[in-house]
């Protein structure tokens, strides 16, 4: 007997795109936790402890989410607000914000927070940790809750020098440190240290520590509106060169938003022969960038669209989640993608499409998790019921998951969203905004567009 049953489900197309409300429905069988086959829908299924009816919604693999600060969360207003908005002004609260860590505080703010991620979805989250705090308080807080997590989520945790390698006291120390209690990855932050040279020995420091630990590299790199931080190169170059390649990820690059076009053709070269990936932070980074302009006024992000033309790797992170850098967030990648689309002019059906991959397999490939990721036989049971036509309709209507499978139990479940609308001369009616003269509507086997959702049994 199989322990989960999904019945009537449409496969998410690992590529996204908008014309996939025509593919056949599958039923997926789970035992131990294990997608154990993928068979086309059937009314004579084997049989299940716990039996889901999708009614044709999507089956999709978890959100991925790239790049967020778990020990910062829920700490906005704390001591004081950050009044200017910008970067620099959020480091300084954080800084000050970081002498009142607890163990206890961490563990109930974190805690809350991933009980948000994965009722959103989301079932691998990498974190970066500040480490320029000599206790390591916050550290030793999430590593701890990375094992209590397991049973539900992934956690990667990243080494990040908040105040810097070279410029901190002892920041080269802490680092090593950081590498010996367990992080999965090292971080820098070279447009911070005080010089140039400082930001590239830094990078130099945070590659060999990763290399002789076997650990991942993830750089907050070049996040300054300034067209003179090009620390992505030198990144890139050392990625390519101590043979780290696509374990290697450049974070925010809001700079590149300033470069001319003959550099950033260039660049756009480094970055793709290195294997780098990169990850843009729509909601954060449209908030904290062009703070110090006047008008015209930069949107300082990096170049999506054309980095993902160029064949580089590129995901959505959320970043902050109501912190001293960005005080709003619910942990929500599709409100990532949805924000992700329109500020990087990501529009056309299929670019939309590929904004739901920055939040699925691409980020994914950023957490070096792609070989265990996706909804096939012989992988972890972690998917999801999306009640949409398509990845793309997912960001457009901004539809949260339906149902959430972790290890091949249930976890989330969320009822459909709805409105119910008065027309003058017209019985009320639910409205859940599909186009409901679309012909595509027809294909989904009377389930979302008719306004259900998965039904349990068992």
């Amino acid at each position: 007997m199989l322990d989960l049953l999904v019945r009537g489900a449409r496969l998410a197309p690992a590529a996204g795109g908008a014309d996939q409300a025509a593919a056949s429905a599958v039923d997926v069988h789970v035992s131990a936790g294990t997608v154990v086959g993928i068979e086309p829908a059937s009314d004579h299924a084997p049989p299940a402890r716990e039996v889901v009816d999708a009614r044709g919604c999507l089956i999709s693999p978890p959100y991925v989410e790239p790049h967020v600060h778990l020990d910062s969360v829920l700490t906005a207003g704390e001591p004081r607000w950050n009044e200017s908005g910008t970067l620099w002004e959020g480091i300084a609260c954080w800084t000050e914000r970081k002498g009142m860590l607890t163990r206890q505080d961490v563990l109930d703010r974190v805690s809350e927070v991933l009980r948000w991620y994965v009722a959103n979805g989301v079932l691998h989250v990498r974190s970066h940790v500040d480490v320029t705090d000599p206790g390591l308080v916050a550290l030793d807080a999430l590593v701890e809750l990375r094992e209590r997590a397991r049973d539900v989520l992934d956690l990667q945790l990243v080494a990040f020098p908040q105040e810097g390698i070279c410029s901190f006291p002892s920041g080269a120390e802490l680092l090593e440190e950081a590498a010996r209690r367990g992080v999965d990855a090292i971080g820098a932050i070279p447009h911070y240290e005080d010089t140039r040279e400082d930001g590239v020995r830094s990078l130099e420091i945070a590659a060999e520590v990763a290399t002789r630990y076997g650990l991942l590299l993830d750089v907050h790199c070049d996040e300054i509106d300034d067209e003179q931080s090009r620390f992505s190169e030198v990144l890139a170059t050392l990625a390519l060169r101590t043979g780290l390649t696509d374990r290697v990820t450049a974070s925010h690059t809001t700079a590149m938003g300033s470069y001319n076009p003959a550099y950033s053709y260039k660049l756009r070269r480094i970055l793709l022969r290195s294997g780098v990936n990169l990850v843009c932070n729509p909601l954060v980074n449209l908030h904290l960038q062009g703070r110090f302009d006047g008008y015209p006024k930069r949107r300082g992000l990096t170049q999506v669209k054309e980095l993902l033309a160029a064949g580089v790797n590129v995901a959505f992170g959320h970043d902050d989640v109501m912190d001293p850098w960005y005080p709003l967030g619910t942990a929500d990648p599709v409100l990532v993608a949805h924000v992700g689309a329109h500020a990087t002019q990501l529009m056309s059906p299929a670019e939309v499409g590929e904004c739901f991959r920055m939040v699925t397999d691409r980020a994914a490939r950023v957490l070096g998790i792609a070989d265990l990721y996706g909804v096939r036989p012989g992988v972890r049971a972690d998917f999801l019921l999306l009640p949409a036509a398509d990845p793309a309709d997912v960001v457009r209507r901004l539809v949260r998951p339906s149902i959430v499978v972790s290890r091949g139990r249930i976890v989330a479940e969320r009822a459909p969203a709805v409105a119910r609308l008065r027309w003058p001369g017209a019985d009320p009616e639910d409205v859940d905004f599909v186009r409901t003269r679309d012909a595509r509507d027809a294909t989904w086997r009377g389930g979302p567009a008719q306004g259900g959702g998965p039904a349990v049994d068992g």
